[in-house]
């Protein structure tokens, strides 16, 4: 089973770079009253409502269990509230280095014996590793239910024994080669390490991306395995998720059973880091082996859920999603310069960054593209979009997740969904105040967000060209 970070298995800046947008959470908010028959008209914002049941255990972890009689399946998904920012300088890749060790055994699952387990069961699994957090998952069949509790506990309680050097060893160059494939020799795949190194500075936990360093990897000893294991794969650091065709009273004696004996951790503490500006404008060139050039242009924004997230993941929308965004129409079918555009707002736990990159067509450079991206968004900031923009990004937003609410499990599903919400703002069922941030979101907001955000403040701009072409890049001042 393919191990990576990001979202179960997608292009290495998944989650390294873009953790993704909000369209999970939408998703599973309208979709839950879709499902739940609450309505068969509109959708109502008071209608939104995922019912969960929650409780502690005494060694700190927490549970939350998510009944959905649909099907008979069900799904367990584990959080554990460590992630690359909670990494150092010099010891980077860590986070993902143990979500590769979490599938090679442990003291009573010998390696090989999870997968084969489950997979019998008629189950499926995976993780995911971000910026933020670590994320294990099981979906299959309801009688599977025990099998999975006791899988997952015994590599919450009893992994340190097997954390050994050949394991650690063998992870570290199954990860190094994940790098070399999907970074090194993947195009245009080290733009975001470059990125997020000139965003921000050194010590910063966002300066690094998720898979890490090739150096830091090498360097990392069994010791510092272990002691990371200790430090934050604890109970009491971790959310536990059970949703589908199960009871709270089956759930409740299962869970106590299989980790109610697991010892507690030491109490997590974290220092948040200063807030993050760029003096001036950060202009580099990455030669690369690449055929067309292409231009990101990344801004310090604001972290998951602060007031103006939602707007700028709409500001974002409106600039570049779909045939009908305005850098698209631009860009790439009006003055056919470019092959390819796209924009994001990315919150994270403790920073955010709002990108645009566009893809250069043949015979046309980077500054041109600058130019035209720079007057699209000022564009935005001195006259600010239509009613009508905003709605078609609104309607877009809501539609997108009513095929994603089918499912509890896996990635994105409502077991992942209860635990990213209860991790970000300690609300597991914030699927209706979710859907509301968006639906508040008005053309003069999104006018004011493009001038706060992306026009009045310093960026990163880095050009990513065929190795021996630096003339293609974008000339340092020439696009403002």
């Amino acid at each position: 089973m393919n191990r990576s970070h990001g979202s179960s298995h997608a292009p290495a800046q998944g989650t390294g770079g873009r953790r993704g947008r909000r369209i999970t959470a939408l998703t599973l908010a309208a979709g839950a009253a879709v499902l739940a028959g609450l309505t068969a008209g509109p959708l109502a914002a008071q209608d939104l409502h995922v019912p969960y049941q929650s409780f502690t255990l005494a060694n700190g972890l927490k549970v939350l269990v998510h009944e959905d009689h649909a099907v008979p399946i069900v799904a367990v998904d584990t959080w554990y509230h460590v992630g690359s920012a909670d990494e150092r300088p010099g010891r980077t890749g860590f986070a993902h280095l143990f979500e590769h060790l979490m599938f090679m055994g442990s003291q009573h699952v010998p390696t090989g014996q999870f997968d084969r387990l489950l997979e019998a069961a008629g189950g499926d699994n995976n993780g995911s590793t971000t910026e933020d957090r670590t994320n294990y998952w099981e979906s299959g069949p309801s009688n599977a239910l025990a099998l999975m509790l006791y899988l997952d506990s015994d590599r919450m309680g009893f992994l340190l024994p097997e954390i050994t050097p050949p394991k650690v060893d063998l992870q570290r160059g199954v990860v190094q080669n994940e790098r070399r494939q999907s970074y090194e020799n993947q195009p245009y795949g080290l733009a975001q390490e470059n990125i997020l190194k000139r965003l921000y500075p050194a010590d910063h936990p966002y300066n690094w991306p998720v898979i890490g360093s090739m150096a830091d990897l090498s360097a990392a000893s069994i010791e510092d395995v272990q002691q990371f294991s200790r430090t934050w794969y604890t109970p009491n650091n971790a959310t536990l998720v059970i949703a589908g065709d199960v009871t709270a009273a089956q759930v409740r004696p299962l869970v106590e059973r299989w980790f109610g004996g697991l010892a507690k951790g030491p109490a997590v503490t974290r220092t948040p880091p200063p807030p993050v500006s760029l003096a001036a404008d950060a202009y580099a060139t990455l030669e690369d082996r690449v055929q067309l050039p292409r231009v990101y242009d990344t801004w310090h924004t604001v972290k998951a859920f602060a007031p103006d997230d939602a707007g700028l993941e709409v500001l974002a929308d409106v600039l570049a999603d779909g045939r009908a965004s305005r850098l698209y129409k631009r860009l790439v079918y009006q003055l056919q310069i470019a092959t390819q555009v796209a924009a994001f707002q990315d919150g994270g736990r403790i920073d955010g960054r709002f990108e645009i990159f566009a893809t250069a067509r043949p015979g046309h450079d980077l500054n041109e593209l600058a130019r035209v991206i720079d007057q699209e968004v000022r564009a935005l900031a001195d006259s600010g979009p239509t009613p009508r923009e905003v709605q078609r990004v609104q309607n877009g937003i809501e539609a997108g997740f009513l095929g994603r609410m089918e499912r509890v499990g896996s990635f994105g599903g409502k077991a992942d969904q209860l635990a990213y919400y209860d991790y970000y703002v300690g609300t597991p069922d914030y699927f209706q105040r979710d859907l509301e941030r968006y639906r508040r979101v008005t053309p003069a907001e999104v006018q004011r967000l493009a001038h706060d955000y992306l026009v009045a403040p310093h960026r990163v701009v880095l050009s990513v060209v065929p190795a021996g072409h630096p003339e293609l890049a974008v000339t340092e001042g020439a696009s403002r």
